[in-house]
């Protein structure tokens, strides 16, 4: 007889300081991390509205505070905005390759630009191989790093998990000299459009956090869904604080 494997079991952190929200406390859910991982397990774990973070998959859980709102894009029912369909012509000419999530010296460098200047002072920055490796690598997910190349020149990455129903927007980094390119803008859209490409039905985008203005763009990608008390909801104009 197949033994039935462990149930899995979730543990909580000490309440610690907010990254998003100052003057805040944190308390973060992980699931067991000595309990087997796999696709399976994060595809179901993630309609629940959790994320992945290196090997640990995570929902924050802080007490009276419900702004990290999970987010995720219906692919087949997206349509661009004006704005977004500018970003998305103007960078067509971009060159995407998929690569193993595994360690790549160009792509470490690029992060290293990328939040030594977008991140400055914010605890990301200087990182070490290490700590770029402990945040979008894993030993059991199916991470891809997708390459956009400007002629032969590395313009920016979309770290991205593959799920059974959907992909997962990880990440995103870039050349900052190219910041008004739109990039991570372009980085969502094309990342949307590859999930409908492979005929899943989900880009799930993380967690949209109104009082924040870098977590604010999110509500761009219309229509989406808001897992909010045990359930998703169709998001069709605008967000609701």
């Amino acid at each position: 007889m197949k033994a039935e494997p462990p149930s899995l079991a979730f543990y909580a952190t000490p309440p610690h300081r907010c990254s998003y929200l100052p003057g805040r406390e944190a308390i973060t859910v992980f699931a067991d991390p000595r309990h087997p991982k796999d696709v399976r397990l994060y595809s179901r774990l993630s309609r629940s509205g959790f994320r992945r973070s290196g090997d640990h998959i995570y929902v924050p859980a802080c007490q009276g505070c419900r702004a990290c709102v999970p987010v995720r894009v219906p692919v087949r029912d997206f349509r661009p905005r004006r704005s977004q369909r500018r970003i998305a012509a103007r960078n067509a000419t971009l060159r995407v390759a998929e690569h193993p999530g595994v360690f790549n010296e160009a792509h470490f460098q690029l992060y290293r630009r990328y939040v030594n200047v977008r991140h400055r002072g914010g605890g990301m920055d200087d990182p070490s191989r290490h700590e770029y490796l402990e945040f979008l690598c894993s030993s059991w997910c199916d991470t891809v790093f997708y390459e956009f190349r400007r002629g032969g020149d590395l313009a920016a990455i979309a770290v991205t998990d593959r799920l059974s129903d959907g992909l997962s927007a990880v990440y995103t980094f870039f050349e900052p000299s190219l910041a008004r390119e739109g990039l991570g803008v372009y980085a969502i859209l094309w990342q949307i459009e590859e999930a409908k490409r492979l005929g899943l039905d989900y880009c799930y985008l993380g967690y949209w956090i109104a009082q924040t203005r870098k977590m604010r763009y999110k509500a761009q990608y219309l229509p989406q869904e808001h897992y909010r008390n045990g359930g998703w909801t169709a998001i069709t104009e605008g967000c609701p604080g």
